[in-house]
């Protein structure tokens, strides 16, 4: 997502005329577009994507048991559980 933003923000400068931006050329406004392309390919092709998604939804997971163990009075809130 960093190199969206950059290449955003480098393709606005670039258009609007903005030193020292305005000097550079195309191929460098260009390149962090390649770059997040590159890094979304090697993301998925790694299975860092998949990764996290099982991650974020293991704690989801977690979080949702922990919060029915206390609204069951069967746990402690303050406690963590393992």
């Amino acid at each position: 997502m960093w190199f969206v933003a950059i290449g955003v923000l480098t393709l606005l400068l670039k258009l609007l005329d903005v030193a020292p931006v305005a000097q550079w050329g195309w191929w460098l406004v260009l390149m962090p577009f390649a770059a997040a392309v590159a890094w979304w390919a090697w993301a998925d092709a790694s299975g860092l994507t998949k990764r996290k998604a099982m991650q974020r939804m293991e704690e989801r997971k977690a979080a949702r048991r922990e919060k029915n163990i206390v609204a069951l009075g069967q746990g402690d809130a303050k406690r963590k559980r393992k």
